[in-house]
């Protein structure tokens, strides 16, 4: 599982802080999560091609998650682009991209589908044999949801030095693999878990941006390996967050630490400061595990 942060920074895009955006590849799936203006300008100095991404997730309807939308749709119809595009966001956003289509008389040449999103409870919004995704409501300033992506657990691995001597044949190893038993030719049955190893861990990301402080999430995301959580202010500003309904470094560290994720990762910066280390530094006391998002870094998660 690769996380590419594309931007990090809240309100408005400076040459050295761009608004959110992220790449997740995950099970062969390239999702991209959030989308602030500029976003595709950061895909081409990531070198991603464009007809990978096939799904996106909009969190909320302010500006610096989703005014590089209907950019980058625009910009896959000139590319000539034929495969389906997904997007899941609000109530509206399907009504505020096809009205800018519609009076710039450029309708996409390929299928573009929106999943309008409303429940204030989290649900399922799309999955596949390989990865679930799953909203997680938040409290903002309009609805606003996360998301949650799981791996689901892949099949049983072939212990190679336990198998090594009984050539099995190629239906055998696909029923191991299920969790079957081998029975061999004189009828002698060998359990499973003598020939294999367990599936690697399922890897779970949650996104979570934008919010207040908000300890209902915490059991939607209990135990993640990645959890990216917004921090838009430091300490010294904890009023004006719960005014504005964001969060501190402080808090965001205190959610990681009730839901005992493995790793924190903190972005949606305030633009007001000028070192982003800060936040690093107020978030470490209470959860050590805490990073720092950067734009164009990619993190590995193995």
């Amino acid at each position: 599982m690769d996380l590419t942060i594309l931007g990090c920074h809240s309100a408005t895009p400076r040459n050295d802080s761009h608004t959110t955006s992220q790449l997740l590849e995950i099970k062969n799936h390239l999702f991209l999560i959030d989308c602030g203006e500029g976003t595709q300008m950061q895909l081409r100095k990531a070198r991603v091609k464009f007809f990978r991404i096939q799904h996106i997730f909009i969190s909320h309807l302010h500006g610096d998650h989703f005014y590089g939308l209907i950019g980058l749709i625009s910009t896959f119809r000139l590319l000539g682009r034929e495969n389906d595009l997904h997007v899941y966001g609000p109530t509206g956003i399907k009504e505020l991209i096809t009205l800018q289509l519609k009076y710039a008389n450029s309708w996409t040449n390929y299928k573009l589908f929106f999943h309008e999103l409303s429940a204030q409870v989290s649900e399922c919004v799309f999955e596949d044999e390989n990865v679930r995704v799953t909203t997680l409501p938040l409290d903002h300033r309009v609805y606003t949801n996360g998301f949650l992506f799981e791996e689901k657990p892949g099949p049983r691995r072939i212990n190679k030095s336990a198998i090594a001597g009984l050539e099995l044949p190629v239906a055998a190893l696909k029923g191991l693999k299920k969790g079957q038993d081998y029975v061999t030719e004189a009828g002698e049955v060998i359990p499973n878990h003598q020939l294999t190893l367990d599936p690697i861990k399922p890897k779970r990301y949650a996104f979570c941006s934008d919010t207040a402080y908000y300890e209902p999430l915490v059991p939607f995301i209990e135990g993640v390996d990645i959890l990216y959580h917004e921090a838009t202010f430091l300490a010294q500003h904890e009023a004006l967050a719960a005014k504005t309904k964001h969060s501190t470094a402080q808090q965001a560290a205190s959610i990681a630490q009730q839901a005992k994720v493995e790793t924190l990762i903190l972005g949606h910066f305030s633009t007001r400061y000028n070192n982003d280390q800060l936040f690093q530094k107020e978030a470490q006391p209470i959860f050590e595990n805490t990073l720092i998002a950067e734009a164009g870094k990619t993190y590995h998660f193995r």
